[in-house]
């Protein structure tokens, strides 16, 4: 068994991956630099990420693979799930291997795998999207917290970059303690170094705008106003509204 190690990004499988081909050895098994090897390795690769290996497994992938196909690799990624890096490790090598790119031969059970995860990880960003709701704080930016299965938050960036462009924002994902903040102008990454009780689901009230409360209260009663009390049907809005989302949606409070 050939055990490749390497530090658990997406710049060190595809630095894994020039590795690999350099050496004409690839690896049965990925694992992290910390990792204990399983029994019986015959031999064992420690991999240096390197930005210019990368770019070049990247690029040459690129050419190769038609254009939804790279961006399927990265959904597969974000979605975090055991195994992906081996899975999209095996993807990208039968790809370099055959003479046509097989991206889309669904005959192949690893080609189905990728295309089944990207599915999952892209509807979980278009839910992100959806059920979103902002919250007002006292300094006049704009909080919503989320906890999605996968880590889609990164898909939905610039949507509310783009959507929200006239105000001060922060999406924050309370799972993976990491968030984007808009200043009106950039978008960057941020991390809260302590994360409060209040920041946990819903903002504190002692931190919200003085008419935060008021719109949130005129929200539920306009909601409630248009219920049809006959129509109302439970197990349709669980299958449209995911029941994980109704803690972020101030008219289901």
């Amino acid at each position: 068994m050939i055990v490749f190690r390497y530090d658990k990004t997406f710049e060190g499988l595809l630095s894994c991956v020039f590795d690999a081909y350099s050496r004409r050895t690839f690896p049965d098994r990925l694992l992290s630099l910390s990792e204990i090897e399983p029994l019986f390795v015959d031999e064992s690769h420690t991999v240096v990420s390197s930005e210019e290996k990368s770019e070049r497994v990247w690029k040459a992938l690129l050419q190769k693979l038609p254009d939804r196909a790279d961006k399927m690799l990265l959904h597969v990624w974000l979605s975090e799930m055991e195994g992906v890096d081996e899975l999209l490790f095996r993807y990208i090598r039968k790809n370099f291997d055959h003479p046509k790119t097989i991206a889309f031969n669904f005959g192949d059970a690893d080609v189905l795998e990728v295309q089944k995860i990207a599915r999952k990880v892209s509807h979980e960003a278009l839910y992100i999207k959806q059920f979103i709701r902002f919250q007002k704080a006292a300094d006049n930016i704009f909080f919503a917290p989320i906890r999605p299965i996968y880590n889609a938050l990164p898909l939905t960036v610039s949507h509310f970059t783009d959507r929200f462009a006239d105000q001060q924002w922060v999406v924050y994902d309370l799972k993976r303690q990491f968030g984007y903040y808009y200043d009106l102008h950039d978008t960057r990454e941020i991390t809260f170094t302590d994360q409060d009780e209040a920041l946990r689901e819903k903002l504190d009230e002692s931190l919200m705008a003085e008419d935060e409360k008021l719109f949130q209260e005129l929200w539920k009663g306009y909601f409630k106003s248009l219920t049809i009390k006959e129509r109302i049907n439970p197990r349709l809005q669980r299958q449209h509204m995911p029941v994980r989302f109704w803690r972020y949606l101030t008219e289901k409070q």
